[in-house]
């Protein structure tokens, strides 16, 4: 077509723009981590309160990423997609005057509150980019979420050991601020809206629900497994969920359609996206531990911080540099192919992780591996979910896929946690993760990743006889085949 030439400079813009998006607000995931040795100190708390820091942040996360997506279909995406930066500026300032553990808590809730920002800016490129454009656009927003963590971790690390550690939340106040210009000045509006209303009573039970979910999964191994606490949060979090289940199908406009969610095809990538987040975050958690572990232990690699963060940083990149090759195979086989592939590479990863445990060049190679997998799988998910939902449905629809993910690095953490802290060896008073506890973690590692495998075959699809995996309708005709080739409106 005429214009077909035209678009193609602002559509690299539109993508470099929301791609920096997702790598800032990334970032913040990992922003405090090289601080939680020396946050009770820095905040004049115990460890235990000071770990609210990262739980805060988790817990906003999630609640925003449904609940910013549903209003970015209903009031404009870009709208939301520039609030959500706004709450991280608003939440690092917030942050970095602070010496006490109530305003860092604050500020960090409201960081998480711009994880929105991801299925925004996916479902913006669904609506503003030309067709074959939008593969590899989904491909490089998806993996800006590795990118950050591993990128935010060494680059912490290095301010928190040269200045002083307020410095983060100042330049990621900076950050977010330079980020939402450019929004502001590159980014379009999506034409496309849902009609109907906000469902206050149904955003309202769905962040109670899932506020009384992640709190116990993220401090259970501080108020105990079967505490009282922890028992009775997973009881409210069933019954809250559950009536608001039988709400959402009952509202004519609901935050999330569980109808439309039921279909095979979003159901099974769903789950599927809980596993592989727990299969990501695993490695994410594990492998810097074992570098930083004295070498004196036999196991350990004896990293600084610092080191470790830059053994670790290559892993993003890699994630970032398979996502084209991700989006190729999507567009020639279907993204259910590029997902089952994901998988099997992560479960090789992990595998391969059991010989290479003893040096941090194999820490390295290991963790590109695992990450080269989370890189097709990653920029798959999108893509199925979009083809699976009215265009009006995408920012919602890819904020409870993005949700899923949460899910999963949540219930990794706690897992994991959980098995480091019960195979344990002695290191003269200290007691600490053991080498049996390591090789553990990446046997489930290695197993989760196959269980999302198989899923994955779960998912209806067949290969896409022509044209990339990301032609994908604004709106799905009657009777039209979605782009995996599975059920038909």
């Amino acid at each position: 077509m005429s214009t077909a030439a035209s678009p193609e400079p602002r559509s690299g813009v539109i993508v470099g723009v929301l791609a920096a998006a997702g790598i800032t607000v990334s970032v913040m995931q990992t922003l405090v981590v090289p601080l939680i040795p020396d946050l009770p100190q820095l905040l004049h708390t115990s460890a235990s309160n000071a770990s609210w820091a990262i739980t805060a942040t988790l817990l906003g996360g999630a609640v925003a990423t449904p609940v910013v997506g549903r209003l970015g279909d209903l009031y404009g995406k870009r709208r939301m997609l520039l609030i959500s930066t706004v709450l991280l500026v608003v939440g690092s300032l917030v942050c970095a005057p602070a010496d006490s553990l109530a305003p860092v808590v604050t500020g960090r809730a409201l960081q998480g509150f711009g994880m929105g920002v991801i299925p925004l800016g996916i479902s913006i490129m669904r609506d503003v980019l030309p067709p074959e454009r939008l593969g590899s656009a989904m491909a490089v927003m998806s993996s800006s979420l590795g990118v950050g963590g591993a990128l935010g971790l060494p680059l912490s690390a290095a301010v928190a050991q040269s200045a002083d550690w307020h410095v983060l939340f100042w330049g990621s106040a900076g950050l977010g601020l330079v980020v939402g210009l450019l929004i502001l000045r590159f980014v379009p509006e999506s034409n496309v809206s849902a009609g109907g209303r906000f469902d206050v009573v149904g955003a309202l039970a769905l962040s109670a629900g899932l506020i009384s979910l992640l709190l116990p999964v993220s401090k259970g191994s501080d108020w105990g497994w079967t505490s009282g606490t922890t028992l009775g949060l997973f009881a409210v979090s069933a019954v809250i969920l559950l009536l608001w289940g039988g709400w959402e199908l009952r509202h004519p406009a609901p935050l999330v359609d569980l109808r439309t969610s039921a279909r095979r095809p979003i159901l099974m990538t769903n789950l599927a996206s809980v596993v592989i987040g727990f299969a990501m975050y695993a490695m994410s958690l594990v492998a810097p531990q074992l570098l930083q572990l004295p070498s004196a232990t036999g196991y350990g690699l004896g990293q600084s911080m610092l080191a470790a963060g830059l053994w670790m940083a290559p892993a993003g990149l890699v994630m970032m540099a398979v996502s084209p090759f991700a989006a190729k195979l999507s567009a020639a086989r279907g993204p259910k192919i590029s997902l089952l592939v994901g998988a099997l590479i992560i479960s090789v990863g992990y595998g391969v992780a059991l010989a290479l445990m003893g040096s941090a060049w194999g820490v390295l190679a290991f963790a590109a591996v695992i990450s080269a997998g989370v890189g097709f799988a990653y920029a798959a998910m999108p893509a199925l979910i979009m083809s699976a939902v009215p265009a009006s449905e995408g920012a919602a629809a890819n904020g409870l896929n993005s949700l899923m993910r949460a899910i999963g690095t949540s219930t990794a953490s706690a897992v994991m946690g959980v098995v480091l802290a019960h195979m344990t060896t002695d290191l003269g008073p200290v007691t600490i993760p053991s080498e049996a506890g390591f090789r553990t973690t990446f046997m489930i590692g290695s197993g989760v990743a196959l269980l999302a495998a198989l899923v994955v075959l779960a998912i209806p699809g067949a290969r896409t006889k022509s044209g990339p995996a990301a032609r994908i309708p604004a709106e799905p005709r009657v009777g039209e085949a979605a782009v995996t080739g599975s059920e038909s409106h």
